[in-house]
């Protein structure tokens, strides 16, 4: 284990409260996304590029990863220091969500030196946008069945299909790709394999899709007779369900090694209290109605218990009976708690959550109406709610399929 100096941790950290106390912008003029899912135009994607080449310039992202690849070459609690500093002054969101949670601590453990050295600095600079192609329209959530053909032709793979939920992919250089290599397997997973794919070719196509919330931070993915290197390949041949089956424990938060800060605006609680002191029912604060006060107790009881789950997670001796149940559960657990939250946030407003963003009559410039209906994607994402809850049954707790 590395030893870190106390005096040089905090005076990063130090360094790091001070940086974000005087570059952070509260108000850019224009309303900037809860979440990557939400990018939908090109004033945000620039603002938000800028701002995290800015922060990785500055060194509070990607301090942990080496030197060598474009890191900070110091340990994790330095990059710790940096992101609570980032939510200490309310800091926008990390734009490249793929490519610093998913794509590059997958690189770190298994890749290839050479993909190394091509991809890393440029997913922490912002300048390599990463999207992911898994999910496909006609499959759901059975991930397994993806039918994308990867057909190899010399030392190309010809590509035909359809990707869906690509966040990301009108602005992505790159794709991380589960692709059908070979349709007569013994088994469905047995023919996938795993892409570090180019966008930016003949053949690939993205079209938006209007989400809930009005904006366009999907799209849809189209691929004919897209050719890529057969180099692209991460890995061998049927080995592409095993490699997105690790990617999906980054995304889940199973397993670490991201770049730091944060992707999603971070979910503070204590903000709902807050809204009830503000909101008023027949002239008196919501706050002092017992049932919703009694309500919001409930509420507050399950966030500092995911809190303190965070931290035992943390220590193996408190998790050694079952070392896979918090990671597997925590994605489960903080996106049902973030939607149910906000849906309290909502019926405290009653009427007025009908009012939207810059609505004159909304509240908070319509923030809650925004995290109600974006706490669905994060259910959705990275596996549905009920994906999750087949995985902990299955792999916690020993449960047949």
């Amino acid at each position: 284990m590395t030893t870190v100096d106390q005096k040089e941790l905090d005076e990063f950290a130090a360094g790091a409260d001070a940086w974000f106390r005087e570059n952070v912008n509260p108000d850019p003029g224009f309303m900037t996304p809860l979440t990557f899912m939400e990018v939908g135009t090109d004033q945000q994607f620039d603002y938000l590029r800028d701002w995290q080449r800015k922060v990785y310039e500055a060194g509070y992202l990607g301090a942990a990863w080496p030197k060598e690849y474009g890191g900070g070459g110091l340990g994790d609690k330095f990059q710790r220091a940096a992101t609570a500093a980032m939510r200490r002054h309310n800091a926008p969101i990390m734009l490249n969500a793929i490519g610093l949670n998913w794509t590059g601590p997958l690189l770190l453990d298994i890749g290839s030196e050479e993909n190394k050295k091509k991809y890393l600095k440029g997913i922490l600079s912002a300048e390599d946008i990463w999207c992911q192609g898994f999910s496909e329209p006609e499959n759901g959530s059975d991930l397994g069945n993806a039918q994308l053909k990867a057909v190899r032709d010399g030392d190309e793979y010809v590509l035909n299909g359809s990707k869906i939920w690509t966040t990301l992919g009108s602005y992505a250089k790159y794709m991380i790709l589960l692709a059908r290599t070979n349709p007569d397997a013994p088994n469905k997973y047995a023919g996938l394999s795993f892409f570090l794919a180019p966008m930016k070719i003949p053949g690939v196509e993205t079209t938006p899709i209007r989400k809930l919330t009005g904006e366009y931070g999907f799209t849809q993915t189209f691929f004919t007779d897209a050719r890529i290197p057969a180099s692209d390949l991460m890995g061998a041949e049927g080995e592409g369900w095993m490699i997105a089956m690790r990617t999906l424990e980054y995304e889940r938060g199973a397993r670490g090694g991201q770049a730091g800060g944060y992707v999603l605006t971070p979910f503070d609680a204590f903000e709902v209290v807050e809204l009830a002191r503000r909101v008023k029912r027949d002239g008196a604060p919501v706050l002092d109605d017992p049932v919703m006060r009694d309500k919001l107790v409930e509420l507050m009881i399950e966030a500092q218990s995911l809190k303190l789950c965070q931290e035992r997670g943390k220590v193996a001796p408190l998790v050694q009976d079952n070392p896979m149940a918090l990671p597997l559960s925590g994605k489960l657990m903080m996106t049902e708690f973030v939607r149910r939250a906000s849906e309290f946030a909502m019926t405290m407003l009653g009427s007025r959550a009908a009012y939207y963003v810059d609505d004159p009559e909304a509240v908070d410039n319509g923030l809650w109406s925004r995290s109600y209906l974006n706490a669905f994607s994060a259910t959705i994402g990275g596996g549905t709610s009920q994906i999750q809850r087949n995985i902990i049954g299955e792999h916690v707790l020993g449960l047949p399929k």
